[in-house]
């Protein structure tokens, strides 16, 4: 039986390869997110060039690209949808421990019904409340500049280095040049039973549903390879 531990990672088909490349991703990214605005927007100090969640909006965009949180429209929409709610929480919610509950609570909800879900968010809405006498100040301004610049510059920062590093990225489920998929669809779950067994196990998977088609697609092809091997060979399939 193999034993669960809680400090084992559980991000599937990451190499070592990928994870040296989120790295160089990130540092280009966050630094050159860094360098434009602090060129684009030097006229509005008090305010921060660069705000916090874009480091964790980076480990999204260039860790892990392929998933739903990380996709442009979560990134930039996710941001400045949560600081406007957390801005507004501030403006109407007179008292802090309250503002702050109602600014995080009330930004998933917000990311959830525009699908732009963004775990990052959430310390965007943080932000505008607790940001200080200068992002309090800025009011309904902060959520545009610098939260949406800072969003959009790492966004098209991701785009080119993903299609340097051979990454899909906005991500699609297209199959690797190469890699061949089943020849039939006999034994593969539709569509919508993926959607009903998801719905069974009562989670929410950072995974797409048409990501785990081709997954489904990509795993009947090389069972199909490993029947059709004579008994006794030997090697990988690739």
């Amino acid at each position: 039986m193999k034993l669960s531990l809680p400090f084992v990672p559980i991000l599937a088909g990451a190499t070592l390869r990928d994870r040296l490349l989120a790295c160089i991703g990130a540092l280009i990214g966050v630094a050159l997110t860094s360098l434009v605005s602090a060129t684009a927007l030097h006229g509005w100090a008090p305010l921060p060039l660069l705000v916090a969640p874009v480091g964790a909006s980076a480990v999204l965009v260039f860790a892990v690209p392929a998933s739903p949180l990380a996709q442009p429209w979560s990134v930039v929409g996710g941001n400045v949808v949560s600081a406007l709610v957390g801005v507004t929480a501030a403006y109407f919610v007179p008292i802090p421990y309250l503002a702050v509950g109602v600014a995080v609570g009330g930004a998933i909800l917000a990311m959830s019904l525009l699908r732009c879900l963004h775990p990052p968010g959430g310390a965007a809405a943080l932000t505008a409340v607790i940001g200080g006498p200068a992002v309090l100040g800025a009011g309904y301004a902060f959520p545009f500049v610098p939260v949406g610049i800072n969003s959009l510059i790492l966004i098209v920062t991701g785009i080119a280095f993903h299609r340097a590093s051979g990454h899909s990225y906005p991500h699609r489920p297209i199959p690797i040049v190469g890699h061949e998929l089943a020849a039939s669809g006999l034994g593969m779950p539709h569509p919508e039973d993926i959607d009903l067994a998801l719905t069974d196990l009562g989670e929410t998977f950072d995974v797409s549903r048409d990501d785990l088609d081709l997954l489904f697609r990509r795993v009947e092809f090389h069972a199909s390879m490993r029947a059709a091997r004579p008994t006794g060979t030997k090697g990988e399939i690739r």
